[in-house]
């Protein structure tokens, strides 16, 4: 099971009710959070999970609405007393950005380690999952990021007892691990069927629509895109400054084929965005609008 919780879904500033952009995943025991805006750390408080278990960090970009709240977050997990290392994933520079902010949290009782992304995109194994990031388009170097939690195929018993495997092997050779017993090495190819789909969650923000994004979002179970402006007669603004609308991330959602799509990073100039959705819903009708706090709950889909 994969536990999704938007944090926080304001773009440039916070409103009163809504914290700048943040998302957090939960998997096995091990947290992920992609971008840290302002006000990440009550949010976290206010759904009643805990900064200590974030092991992996994916920031899209350094814009300050994206990467404010970090600060205050590594402190925060410093006084949990924390002590196993943290990762962080961004593009180019990202040591030089945290350690930048780091003035004011110079000393803590955990290592960081960066990977620093290049090219177009990137494959990376952490904690169980894999993860894509993907390059966009905003005026500055900008990655989503697509989660995949990886399903094993059924175990066969019929196979195992006919190739007089074992059955204390049975359990180990399940989790993928390869077993030698009295002089027999068994594999799990030997028992194990193809692989079942997995979980598979998008997010992308601040950005132009893009094929990368249609291509990296591709079937997702749920899919988190930005929709900077609601106003139809934004169009233009959203073009100018690297952004999307409502319609344009439906759009998307609809190319992709996604399963469900949830709007975030709104613009503090449009308070309300519920007018707008029977419209966007006529483009994409599992088309949501993200709210902080919002949560999911996703599982493997029954074979």
């Amino acid at each position: 099971m994969l536990d999704i919780c938007l944090l926080g879904t304001g773009g440039m500033m916070p409103l009163p009710k809504r914290y700048l952009t943040s998302m957090m995943a939960r998997y096995n025991g091990s947290s992920i959070l992609i971008d840290c805006g302002e006000g990440t750390q009550i949010a976290m408080k206010e759904v009643g999970w805990s900064p200590k278990p974030i092991d992996v960090m994916l920031f899209t970009h350094y814009h300050a609405d994206h990467i404010s709240g970090l600060p205050g977050l590594l402190l925060g997990m410093g006084n949990a007393e924390r002590t196993e290392p943290l990762t962080m994933v961004g593009p180019r520079g990202l040591e030089k950005v945290v350690n930048s902010l780091r003035v004011i949290a110079p000393e803590l009782p955990f290592e960081i380690r960066f990977i620093e992304l290049s090219g177009p995109a990137q494959d990376l194994q952490l904690c169980g999952l894999d993860i894509h990031a993907f390059r966009v388009n905003h005026n500055v170097t900008c990655y989503g990021y697509s989660i995949y939690v990886p399903r094993a195929g059924k175990f066969d018993p019929v196979a195992a007892k006919e190739k007089e495997i074992p059955v204390r092997c049975w359990n180990l050779l399940q989790k993928g691990q390869v077993v030698e017993m009295d002089g027999v090495t068994y594999t799990p190819d030997m028992v194990m069927g193809p692989k079942r789909r997995g979980i598979k969650v998008t997010y992308c923000t601040d950005t132009r629509p893009t094929n990368s994004i249609i291509e990296s979002a591709k079937e997702s179970d749920l899919f988190i895109c930005e929709g900077m402006y609601g106003e139809p007669e934004k169009q233009k603004k959203a073009k100018e400054y690297k952004h999307m609308t409502f319609y344009e991330a439906a759009d998307l959602a609809k190319k992709a084929q996604v399963k469900e799509m949830w709007l975030t990073h709104f613009s503090p100039s449009m308070p309300d965005g519920r007018r707008y959705m029977k419209d966007v819903r006529k483009i994409f009708p599992q088309a949501h609008l993200g709210r902080d706090g919002r949560m999911a709950e996703l599982d493997f889909a029954e074979d």
